[in-house]
């Protein structure tokens, strides 16, 4: 008696799923809504570091400028001048000593130097240039009064008592400089607000764009997320992630390309220090240093400018997933 082998039936592709190893069947690794690395991210970090570096820079110039406005404004306070000017039929330097006299006696003086004939005509060589006659020129004496410090003299009553002494004594306490650089120091605040300002306007406007950019070219996800069950917190909290990334790395690199500028403007101070140039541009512009105040200012706009992205990328990313029903 013969027996028949059941007919072999044909293998299904599908029929050794339940076979296959798991690690075959293991679905792939979960990859972010939006592409890490791409043309427009690249892009996006790029203006924001441009951005950066340019409030930086304008953060340290407005530093500068406040701190060589105080200098300046704390040199001319702490001393006044008088000018005696030679008057026809009068010794000039009988008033000179007179005026030397009257404002030794003053309170809050602490010190008092005349100029001599020539130290007061050497203050007009770069004027009128060197090796001229000026004995024809009626040149005023000049001398300068150095205030204690912290002491408030009384400059009312010594013009009055100069102007009745001595004959076309004036005394000018630097008022009108100490104003106009406190309206310079004021302006530059101002200016320096404003920049920043528009820095971060930019910087909104771009983010604004490159996440509607990321949103349409990523609606089907997104679309798909939100109808199986995503909340639009996820959603958002995904593209504010990303751009939180890009905006603090293009923070860092214009931040730190700031803090390696103003480090090597320092670093040639010093070495220029003690030479012509140097001083003179001492004198102008100051140490050219921010200090530790400032390179933490900087610090703090590169983790403004992350802040900023993330923000209005998740604002966007919201008012975008409203439209979706």
């Amino acid at each position: 008696m013969s027996m028949t082998r059941p007919a072999e039936t044909m293998a299904e592709p599908w029929d050794n799923l339940d076979a296959a190893p798991l690690r075959a069947r293991a679905p792939p690794a979960s990859a972010p809504i939006v592409p890490k690395d791409s043309i427009s991210g690249r892009s996006l970090a790029a203006v924001i570091a441009i951005m950066t570096f340019l409030a930086a820079l304008t953060t340290g110039a407005v530093m500068l400028v406040v701190s060589a406005a105080s200098d300046w404004q704390s040199d001319v306070s702490r001393e006044v001048t008088i000018q005696v000017r030679p008057v026809a039929g009068r010794d000039l330097e009988a008033d000179v000593r007179k005026a030397v006299e009257i404002t030794r006696a003053a309170p809050g003086i602490a010190e008092v130097q005349a100029y001599t004939k020539e130290e007061s005509a050497r203050l007009i060589e770069p004027w009128l240039g060197a090796g001229l006659a000026l004995d024809d020129l009626p040149i005023p004496r000049l001398i300068v009064v150095k205030l204690i410090p912290g002491a408030r003299p009384d400059f009312t009553a010594l013009r009055k008592t100069l102007g009745a002494q001595v004959a076309a004594a004036s005394l000018d306490d630097h008022r009108h400089w100490i104003e106009r650089m406190r309206t310079m120091a004021g302006t530059a605040i101002a200016a320096g607000l404003g920049v920043l300002v528009l820095v971060l306007a930019v910087t909104v406007l771009s983010v604004t764009f490159a996440t509607r950019g990321a949103m349409a070219a990523n609606r089907p996800i997104v679309e798909v997320l939100h109808y199986v069950g995503a909340t639009d917190r996820f959603i958002s909290s995904q593209f504010q992630h990303h751009f939180l990334l890009l905006g603090f790395k293009g923070g860092a690199i214009g931040g730190g390309a700031a803090i390696v500028l103003f480090g090597a403007l320092e670093a040639a101070n010093t070495w220029l220090a003690g030479t012509p140039g140097g001083d003179e541009v001492a004198a102008l512009f100051g140490t050219f240093t921010i200090g530790v105040s400032g390179y933490f200012a900087i610090l703090g706009q590169i983790v403004l400018m992350a802040v900023v992205t993330a923000f209005a990328s998740r604002r966007t990313v919201n008012h975008t997933l409203e439209t979706i029903d």
